[in-house]
């Protein structure tokens, strides 16, 4: 009782918060017209990775799948890997660390994320210990504020913005936090900055990523402001539809009423969690993309649509262990394993059935991509440039999901017995991403999609 008292004495003088690190979209910027967070690269192959929560063991086993994918040769010439060949990649909490990483430095991570990131300590800067000082500052907003921001930003990122990711450059990224007003997905790109009227360009990546993998009591919300009024170029037209739809999907409607919020001045600030809570795979983005799309071929452009033969979407789960030993005793669990069990179910509920649901969604838009080719016009195939050998239904769509369990019981449960820190031994780094490589290497998907090229 007493330690209660106590700390809440201490919530009450110690407010835990982080300033607002977006600014104001430009007026020569206000007038961009539609948004697009979806990669446009109009070749025969689409391959996309999403890498879940779960620390550095989230990092490293995603990694791995990055280190094999270079492994494999692409084209007639020999001269590029599959890793040259990724298009699209999604990461959240530990999983946005690799992702940002490569998308800034592409095959060039290969060389130093290991000893950048997945050897270092990144809890360094960080207040882990239990104390009343620190139960405080957790009952004021967070225990920690900018120090994981900082040490990614100094160690691994050297200060880059979003502007290093450019639109036209493979592969595309998005880093997936959750906006804990609205219970929605945050996904940082132009979209959602477009709703703020706010510069992603010139955002930082490691405030992005510390958002991606912000743990709540641990730390205290990244804040985005909103700048209503500041830009006059309209929110999408669907995103009105959606909110007037009784029968609009619930996913759909609440990002929807998000980006309204954004935008009309109801909200001044956006607070932003890690993305587990809402969904620890990444993949309510491009669930939102296909549930809003107005034409069978959509998200994609139709030179797009009609150019790909081979679609690859690999979701690389480092999972979540089970953890806690307090179902040997009466008692238990206590106050700090009652807030990691309740999350860690949470997520783990969350994700089983989003990837059931994206695997339908995947599937069902898959069939109508093929029936929009088969249904094209001869003069339509010829304004989109389509040659006489060019085969309607010649498009194969596959989905894996790549996690321990695919490595055998033994192995599985030796990767599902590292911790989801930000600090492993070089060991059990080598282990994950060992795993990485190996899951990928061993998938059928992904054996008949190289098949296929």
């Amino acid at each position: 009782m007493l330690v209660a008292v106590l700390a809440a004495g201490l919530a009450g003088c110690a407010t835990v918060y982080n300033l607002p690190g977006n600014v104001p979209l430009g007026a020569a910027l206000a007038d961009t017209g539609s948004a697009s967070d979806l990669p446009d690269y109009q070749d025969d192959v689409l391959l996309a990775l999403s890498f879940s929560g779960g620390g550095t063991r989230a990092a490293a086993f995603s990694f791995g799948v990055l280190q094999e994918l270079d492994r494999a040769r692409s084209g007639v010439s020999g001269t590029k890997t599959l890793l040259d060949r990724v298009d699209f990649v999604s990461g959240v909490s530990g999983g946005s660390i690799t992702a940002a990483y490569f998308g800034l430095k592409r095959r060039a991570a290969l060389d130093d994320f290991r000893e950048r990131f997945l050897l270092r300590n990144a809890e360094e800067g960080l207040k882990t210990r239990i104390s009343l000082g620190n139960i405080g500052r957790a009952l004021g907003g967070g225990v920690n504020d900018s120090q994981f921001t900082d040490w990614l930003d100094h160690n691994l990122f050297d200060g880059a913005r979003f502007d290093a990711l450019p639109d036209e450059r493979r592969p595309r990224v998005w880093i997936n936090a959750s906006d804990i007003y609205n219970r929605t997905s945050f996904v940082f790109g132009k979209t959602s900055f477009d709703a703020l009227c706010s510069d992603i360009r010139s955002y930082r990546v490691a405030e992005a990523v510390a958002a991606s993998a912000a743990v709540p009591l641990a730390f205290a919300p990244i804040v985005l402001e909103t700048y209503p009024g500041g830009c006059a170029a309209p929110l999408p037209r669907w995103l009105d539809q959606v909110r007037k739809d009784p029968n609009a999907q619930p996913l759909l409607r609440s990002y929807a009423e998000a980006q309204a919020r954004y935008r009309d001045g109801s909200m001044k600030y956006v607070k932003l969690l890690d993305g587990g809570l809402v969904d620890n795979y990444g993949l309510s983005g491009i669930s939102i993309a296909l549930l809003a799309a107005q034409r069978p071929y959509e998200p994609l452009s139709e030179r797009q649509a009609v150019k790909l033969r081979r679609i690859l979407f690999l979701v690389v789960d480092a999972g979540r262990g089970i953890t806690g030993d307090f179902v040997q005793t009466l008692e238990g669990p206590n106050g700090v394993e009652l807030v990691s069990a309740a999350a860690d179910t949470a997520i783990d509920s969350s994700v089983r059935s989003s990837y059931a649901a994206f695997t339908a969604l995947a599937n069902d838009w898959n069939g109508k991509l093929r029936r929009w080719r088969c249904g094209l016009s001869a003069a339509e195939r010829s304004r989109l440039g389509v040659g006489a050998n060019w085969k309607c239904s010649d498009v194969s769509f596959y989905i894996e999901r790549l996690s321990f369990e695919q490595l055998g019981p033994e192995r599985a449960g030796l990767l599902n017995a590292i911790p989801t820190r930000l600090s492993l031994p070089a060991e059990q780094v080598d282990q994950l991403v060992a795993g990485g490589a190996d899951a990928l290497r061993i998938s059928k998907a992904y054996q008949s999609f190289r098949r296929g090229l």
